[in-house]
């Protein structure tokens, strides 16, 4: 009776089952939109106006089919990619696999805090340091919430932030729209120099974050369990597939939105290679309102990746060590270095762009297994992935990979 019942409902009754399962591809999205992206986006646009829209419309798309097999592996397995890591890895193997992630986690922590740093700097004049302590006491506030609430409210706090940081960035757009041929131009793959190079393996790196890999296989296992073989499985990744498919297009949309904002307000104006600099350059141009409308899109995506990262530290040492440290703790721990930053006087733009560096070093291991284990037929059963999908797969990762071995030689070779 209750199955027949189910297939009565109407569809607006059926939409509405599917959004409550919406949540965990817009938490990993988050780290799509993190100060990293700001800055390369930022600059990609100031220096070479319209040409690198194709990267942004790639890096996303490559972003999706990532997002959605990690997601996948949760579900079918019951495990997070961690953990299955883990399970075929004898201790030597995972412990050199945990403590690169963990050198990640560091680096993704220190782009994030020192973006909030430099968002509250641009907002209300407070030095960076203080910032920085701002912007990690919050975060903390924030994943306290997903301590004592659970994650679905933690899910809503940080959609909620995503909404604020699409508003401050599509603002700019507004204000002063973008030139539509030109916009479809970039659409057109090429480069222009080593410097547009460096800066689409930069804007990639940014994109496509090691941490979230891992991150959205737990998310969502966690949120919906391990299904068993059959329609409630079949459900709930498509489901998976809307929820990864909103996510990365609000996040594509709000990264076009930068580039756009830079190539048509910021394009050849001295002094506009940094995030302050940008900013003033914009408050000039555009007014105070769009200035104030980017800082706190920066500031919430500073607040909200850090927390992500944090949590997605703990999960990625859960996994792999069967360790369990609290969220607050490894909020501090991963917190000093970027305070450390701060209080050297490093310059910020500087720091966020070598953190992406280390960031790259991450990439290949957590695409490699999970294209393998989402390839694999006695892992994953009747949903191993489609030959085709298992091919593209392959080369997102061969791709990814190769622009940021790129992106580690132009920077250590000072030509970036």
């Amino acid at each position: 009776m209750s199955t027949s019942l189910a297939y009565q409902r109407s569809p607006f009754q059926r939409a509405r089952s599917a959004v409550v399962l919406l949540g965990p591809a817009f938490v990993a999205a988050i780290a799509y939109v993190d100060p990293g992206n700001v800055a390369s986006n930022i600059s990609a646009g100031a220096q070479y106006g319209y040409l690198l829209v194709w990267v942004v419309v790639m890096a996303n798309v490559m972003a999706g089919l990532v997002q959605f097999l990690s997601a996948k592996l949760g579900l079918v397995t019951g495990k997070s990619l961690p953990e299955v890591v883990r399970e075929k890895s004898g201790r030597p193997v995972r412990l050199a696999y945990w403590a690169q992630a963990e050198t990640v986690a560091v680096a993704t922590d220190l782009a994030e805090v020192v973006g909030g740093a430099i968002a509250l700097n641009l907002l209300f004049g407070l030095p960076l340091i203080l910032g920085g302590i701002i912007t990690g006491s919050v975060s903390m506030i924030l994943l306290l919430i997903q301590n004592l609430r659970g994650q679905q409210p933690f899910e809503r706090v940080i959609i909620g932030l995503l909404g604020i940081i699409a508003i401050g960035f599509l603002a700019s757009l507004v204000f002063s729209p973008p030139s539509a041929s030109e916009t479809v131009g970039g659409l057109v793959p090429r480069f222009d120099g080593s410097g547009s190079v460096l800066l689409a393996a930069a804007m990639i790196g940014a994109t496509v974050m090691p941490h979230v890999v891992y991150l959205h296989s737990g998310m969502a296992r966690d949120r919906h369990g391990h299904p068993e073989v059959g329609a409630s499985r079949n459900r709930l990744l498509r489901v998976t597939r809307y929820d990864v498919g909103l996510a990365m297009l609000l996040a594509g949309t709000v990264n076009l939105a930068m580039l756009l904002m830079a190539a048509s307000t910021l394009r050849g104006r001295d002094g506009v290679d940094t995030i302050e600099g940008a900013h003033a350059a914009v408050q000039q141009v555009l007014g105070p309102a769009a200035g104030l409308l980017l800082a706190v899109g920066l500031l919430a995506s500073g607040l909200a990746s850090t927390s992500v990262g944090a949590y997605a530290g703990a999960m990625i040492m859960q996994g792999l060590l069967d360790r369990h440290i609290p969220l607050a703790v490894r909020r501090v721990i991963t917190l000093i270095p970027a305070l450390v930053v701060l209080a050297l006087g490093v310059d910020p733009t500087r720091a966020l762009i070598i953190s992406q560096v280390v960031l790259s070093f991450g990439i290949p291991f957590a695409l490699v297994p999970l294209v393998r284990f989402t390839s694999d037929a006695g892992l994953m059963g009747a949903n191993v992935n489609h030959r085709v999908t298992t091919g593209l797969a392959w080369l997102v990762a061969a791709v990814i990979t190769a622009l940021n071995v790129v992106l580690i030689y132009l920077t250590v070779a000072g030509k970036g």
